[in-house]
């Protein structure tokens, strides 16, 4: 219980007003313990900093999984895994929280590479079972399953995380637009020929029965 007031009231110092400005006396505080009992359970405030964020990134973890979504084609896959990922990376909570890694990483890269694995590559390891186990059941061909979901992330991403980390409003038409471009660009590189000839076939059937 004294753990998780600690916790909480580091999360909140650490994360609005930033490491340095972070005073374990005024967390204490607000957390009604005392500094022993922190220095006891965490260390030092680097510690504790340490903590807060392993703990933040298990809460991004209960945001946003990817599950095997039995029943759905491949498209249906792609596009529930990009609308997912894109609106977790959107939260305005996301936003703060990644400016602030960024930020404490300068001082200490330790602190970056642990946000690194505990969110972003641990979600990248789902993604990437998924794909092989997508290949291995011949829904796709792809060599590197690795490289393939990394590369379907960054077009997921576009310049979107890049400009809401810079203070651009969020774009929910253009986020779509990023997504489907995504999904159509990996289907084309990784689905098996028989299946992409098909697609294009039915989208040939429908322009030309959208211009009778």
């Amino acid at each position: 219980m004294k753990r998780q007031a600690i916790l909480d009231a580091a999360s909140r110092s650490f994360f609005d007003r930033g490491f340095a400005a972070t005073a374990i006396e005024q967390v204490a505080a607000d957390a009604h313990v005392s500094k022993v009992t922190i220095y006891n359970q965490f260390g030092d405030k680097r510690g504790l900093f340490a903590a807060a964020v392993e703990r933040e990134c298990a809460r991004m973890g209960e945001h946003f999984s990817i599950a095997p979504m039995p029943g759905l084609g491949l498209r249906e896959r792609l596009e529930a895994i990009g609308t997912a990922m894109t609106a977790f990376m959107s939260r305005p909570e996301m936003i703060q929280f990644d400016r602030r890694i960024a930020a404490e990483t300068e001082g200490d890269p330790a602190i970056g590479n642990a946000f690194l694995e505990a969110g972003p590559r641990q979600m990248l390891r789902a993604f990437t079972l998924l794909l092989r186990s997508l290949h291995d059941a011949g829904e796709i061909v792809v060599a590197d399953p690795e490289l393939a979901a990394e590369q379907f992330v960054a077009m997921c991403k576009g310049l979107g995380d890049l400009e809401r980390r810079f203070g651009c409003s969020n774009d929910p038409e253009r986020n779509a637009q990023r997504i489907a471009g995504a999904v159509e660009t990996f289907c084309r590189a990784f689905a098996p020929r028989g299946d992409l000839a098909g697609h294009d076939d039915q989208r040939a059937g429908a322009a030309d029965d959208s211009s009778g």
